[in-house]
Parts: C-alpha cells; sequence; structure tokens
C-alpha cells in the first residue's frame, strides 16, 4: 500500500530526471559546433578581463569603446596572420605543383663537409648522405613520390581547414565580445549557479576556476616571451641573419606550445653548413636549455596565479595538452583544481565532523 502511495512521485521524479537529461543533451548537441569557440571565448575574456577594465577606465568608465578596441586587437592578433598564411599558400601553389613534377629528375648532391663534422651523428649522417647520392634518380624519384604526394596532400587539407579555423576564431571573437560587454552579469550567473550547486564553496571553486585559467594564461603567455627572447639571444650572439623576424616566430610557436626548436634546430644546421662549428656547438647547448626551460618556470607562474599545489599544476598542463590539444592547457588545470578544491572541502568537513561527534559520545559516557 505505501508503494502504491509513493509510485506517481516515483515516476514523476523519473520522468522529470529524464526530461531534464534530453535537453542537456539536444543543448549539447545543438551547440557542439559552438562549443571551442566558446571555450576559447571565454578563455580569452576571463584572461584579460583586467586589461579591458584598464581600457574603459581611460575612455571614463565607457564600456563600448572598451569592448571595440579589444575586439579590433583579437580581430587583430587571430584573423590577420591566419589569412596571410592562406594567401601566401594560394601564391606558392604554382610552386609546390611545380617541385612535386620536378621529382622525376630528383638528383641527391654530394654531401657538404661541414655535415661529417657534425657532433655524434655526423659521420652515420654523411655515409647515409652517400648512399643516397648513389642511387638512380629513377629509383630515388620512385621512393621519394609517395612522402611527397602525401605531404602535398596534407598542405591541401590544411589549406581547406584553416578556412573553417577562421570561422571558429570569428565565432571565438563574437563570444569575447558579448561577455566584455556583459561579463559582470555572465560571472555574477555562474557564481550564483555554483553556489546552487555547491553552496559556498561551490562559489570559491568556481572564482578557483577563473584564477587558474587566468594565471594559466599568464604562464603560457610570460614563458613563450622568455623562450622567445632567449631564443632571440641566441641568435644576435651567433650573428644569425633576420633574428627579429625569427623571434616572432618563436614567440608564436611557444605560444602554441611547439616550442623554439623549429627555429632554433635549422639555425644549427645553417650555423654548421657556413662552417661555424663552435657557435653551432653553443646553439645545440642553448637550444637544449631554451626548449626545456618551460617545464619550470610555466608551473612556476601558473601557480602565483593560483595557489594550488605546484605538481597539481604540472599534472594539468600537461595532462591537459595530451589529452585534449592546445585547449587543454586551460581546460587540464581548471578541472584538476575544481576537483581538488571540492575534494579538500569534503574531507575537511568529514574530519569536523567526526571531531564534533566524539565530544558529544564523551559527554554521553
Amino acid at each position: 500500500m505505501t508503494f502504491g502511495n509513493n509510485y506517481p512521485d516515483v515516476a514523476r521524479t523519473t520522468l522529470a530526471v529524464l526530461f531534464i537529461g534530453i535537453l542537456m543533451a539536444a543543448s549539447f548537441w545543438i551547440l557542439r559546433p559552438f562549443l571551442t569557440a566558446i571555450v576559447w571565448g571565454t578563455m580569452i575574456a576571463i584572461t584579460t578581463w583586467p586589461l579591458m577594465l584598464g581600457i574603459q577606465k581611460r575612455f571614463r568608465g565607457k564600456r563600448a569603446p572598451a569592448v571595440a578596441v579589444m575586439t579590433v586587437v583579437l580581430l587583430l592578433v587571430f584573423i590577420i596572420p591566419f589569412t596571410l598564411a592562406v594567401v601566401s599558400i594560394i601564391e606558392r601553389s604554382d610552386e609546390i605543383v611545380a617541385w612535386t613534377k620536378s621529382l622525376d629528375t630528383l638528383h641527391v648532391p654530394p654531401a657538404p663537409a661541414w655535415v661529417e663534422r657534425l657532433p655524434l651523428v655526423g659521420p652515420k649522417t654523411a655515409a647515409r648522405w652517400h648512399d643516397l647520392t648513389t642511387i638512380p634518380p629513377e629509383e630515388l624519384s620512385e621512393r621519394v613520390a609517395p612522402h611527397a604526394k602525401k605531404i602535398v596532400g596534407w598542405l591541401a587539407a590544411q589549406t581547406g581547414s584553416i578556412m573553417m579555423m577562421i570561422v571558429q576564431f570569428l565565432l571565438t571573437v563574437i563570444i569575447s565580445a558579448t561577455l566584455f560587454a556583459n561579463g559582470e552579469k555572465a560571472a555574477e550567473g555562474l557564481r550564483f549557479f555554483a553556489r546552487r550547486l555547491g553552496g559556498r564553496h561551490g562559489e570559491e571553486a568556481a572564482i578557483l576556476a577563473a584564477r587558474t585559467v587566468r594565471g594559466v594564461a599568464l604562464g603560457v603567455v610570460v614563458t613563450a616571451v622568455i623562450q622567445s627572447l632567449l631564443g632571440g639571444l641566441g641568435l644576435i650572439l651567433a650573428g644569425v641573419p633576420a633574428v627579429a623576424l625569427l623571434t616572432a616566430v618563436m614567440f608564436m610557436l611557444c605560444v602554441a606550445q611547439v616550442g623554439p626548436g623549429l627555429v632554433l634546430i635549422p639555425t644549427i644546421v645553417w650555423l654548421f653548413w657556413a662552417d661555424q662549428t663552435l657557435w653551432g656547438t653553443v646553439m645545440i647547448v642553448w637550444t637544449l636549455f631554451v626548449g626545456t626551460i618551460d617545464n619550470v618556470i610555466r608551473p612556476f607562474l601558473i601557480k602565483k596565479g593560483a595557489d594550488l599545489p605546484l605538481l597539481l599544476i604540472f599534472a594539468g598542463v600537461i595532462g591537459g595538452l595530451i589529452a585534449f590539444g592546445v585547449i587543454g592547457l586551460f581546460i587540464g588545470p581548471v578541472i584538476l583544481s575544481v576537483t581538488y578544491t571540492l575534494l579538500a572541502v569534503w574531507v575537511s568537513q568529514g574530519e569536523q565532523t567526526q571531531e564534533e561527534a566524539q565530544p558529544a559520545e564523551s559527554s554521553t559516557e
């Protein structure tokens, strides 16, 4: 009889939960094409919020001009470089086609003398190079052609995907501008939602997540600046031309978490090719230093922005990068920081409950 009286309530609760689950799944499915832009836009807005407030003060507290300035800056940072990259690929498409056709007459010249003088790998590289020079052009073309076609196909695919990437960047800029204009309302709503879920501790976890995002951004950008400046210093001392351009490229690679190696390693090869063996050897050591220093600087700077255990931050940055790509640099530390905070609160509340229960039991006895 009791089961019969409660049965309608159980059915209504089950249907309500099921309906809410369906709504959440449908909403996620609809917003799925925009999730990347939403996440990036939120990260950018949180990170650059103090900068936007500073610009707003210069406009005598007016929000609209500050939002316009930030939007223009984001467009300049994101859209123009990728547009130039697409235009450059399109302009050089004839050269790429001509290069693939020239594979039929491909011939490897003899190895320069500096190759054999390379530290550690010089003799083996020179021997392998000599073996390639003895291969007939027809056979060498047959070996190289499949790999060249894969590279050209990959470039063509990337050219198409870059256009979609530009669309995602435009959406990111639009979402960032919207959050800049209504940041206080969005933050208040998020804090209220977190408070509704977890009370005061839930709100604290949301605030910590925002600080973690800002700390990660600070760590990524400042680390990229330090690495690119140190790499540029090495290029200046070694007498490499176009230092400003190469330093700018290193900065962009470091922000993208690729590292300065794509610039410094070819520089080492160029130095040995120019018979500057001493500076080439010095640049090898300098490249190892500059390329690995981010593993120390980045977690330290992130910890300054969010007071969390260093091991937790390091695991969040590396694990997030492996799991989610570049955006995982932000998602990984945020997820681990919120989880760590909630677990710490849960454990401390359990200890307080036990401590309060012990005096009550002793007084009863």
